[in-house]
């Protein structure tokens, strides 16, 4: 089995993309972004019952790795995941509504933002267990390669499940049986509330893969370019039948770990050094000094994008909550 540790970057990205698939990325990178800017204000205004945890800043991440992904492909998300349903192709009205406690909601308004199914668009699920979507995208990988199809599934989670058995267990099995899978590590430095150095022990998260024979690399995570080059040879090797990729993808979240969370923990000096690296701007910046936008196209975007959050919240608000038979609908094949 061939094993790599590369550090990726825009520069090594195999090809660039066109203008049309540039704009949206954009696209889907700032939706997510208004997206959870929206949910932050309904949950301080009281419309969100529990606590909800804000991905903004990591959207380079969702974003470069779904964006290269066939409809049929699958992911697992976690308990950080509205990125990752929208970056999936998951529908903005319907996800408010599920957050919003909605009827008309993925889950009928019943299971709220941590656990969003989207079986449409290849979504797994997003758990409130830490690396507890990893296993579920493994068996899911599985199937698809004893079925022939051609598929990856991809497995995203955070820094804090680099220290649970299970994704040591799962990458075991998925480095034997060369599964087509794609192990996604979003380290944004911190497990809750605690930095990564002062809990994970060993000088590189990277050697979790290296250790079983996988093919590695370490990722600038708020590059959506850098995250595309490497997904990019990650699925062509797991279509290829040449087994799973460990990715950690280097980011930040410029939330806490949920609204309300007052980042004490955080520095300063090193919070302020990640906003200027934003990934939604920096490659706003990379799009209009490669000509493939203006400032004018880009504003109109997010014009747009403003629109379309804005009305999913006003059909979501319009919606009715479950009705107590709801209770028990959906619960079995």
């Amino acid at each position: 089995m061939s094993t790599s540790s590369q550090t990726a970057t825009a520069s090594s990205a195999q090809s660039l993309p066109s203008a049309e698939v540039a704009l949206q990325l954009l696209y889907r990178m700032q939706l997510i972004r208004t997206f959870e800017e929206q949910v932050r204000t309904l949950y301080s205004g009281g419309m969100i019952a529990g606590l909800v945890h804000l991905c903004a800043g990591q959207e380079a991440v969702a974003v470069g790795v779904c964006s290269l992904l066939r409809a049929d492909d699958m992911i697992a998300s976690n308990h950080r995941g509205h990125g990752h349903c929208l970056a999936k192709g998951a529908d903005v009205a319907r996800l408010m509504a599920e957050i919003l406690g909605r009827r008309t909601g993925y889950g009928l308004g019943r299971s709220g933002t941590l656990h969003i199914f989207d079986a449409v668009n290849g979504n797994l699920g997003t758990t409130g267990i830490v690396g507890g979507g990893i296993p579920l995208a493994a068996g899911a990988a599985l199937s698809a390669k004893r079925r022939g199809r051609r598929q990856v599934a991809v497995a995203f989670f955070g820094d804090g499940a680099l220290n649970q058995g299970l994704l040591f267990e799962v990458l075991n099995m998925a480095a034997i049986w060369r599964l087509p899978m794609l192990f996604v590590c979003e380290n944004n430095g911190f497990g809750e509330f605690t930095a990564i150095e002062d809990v994970t022990a060993g000088a590189d998260p990277i050697a979790r893969g290296l250790t079983f024979g996988i093919a590695s690399e370490t990722v600038d995570g708020m590059d959506v370019l850098a995250v595309r080059a490497a997904t990019q040879r990650a699925i062509a090797r797991a279509r290829d039948g040449g087994g799973p990729t460990f990715l950690v993808c280097n980011t930040y979240r410029f939330d806490g770990h949920h609204v309300g969370d007052k980042q004490d923990y955080k520095d300063d000096d090193d919070a302020k050094a990640w906003r200027l690296k934003d990934p939604i701007e920096r490659f706003g910046r990379w799009l209009q000094d490669s000509s493939m936008a203006t400032a004018s196209t880009i504003a109109a975007l997010k014009n747009d994008i403003d629109e379309e959050v804005r009305a999913a919240i006003d059909l979501a608000k319009a919606a009715p909550f479950p009705a107590a038979d709801d209770l028990g609908a959906h619960l079995y094949a």
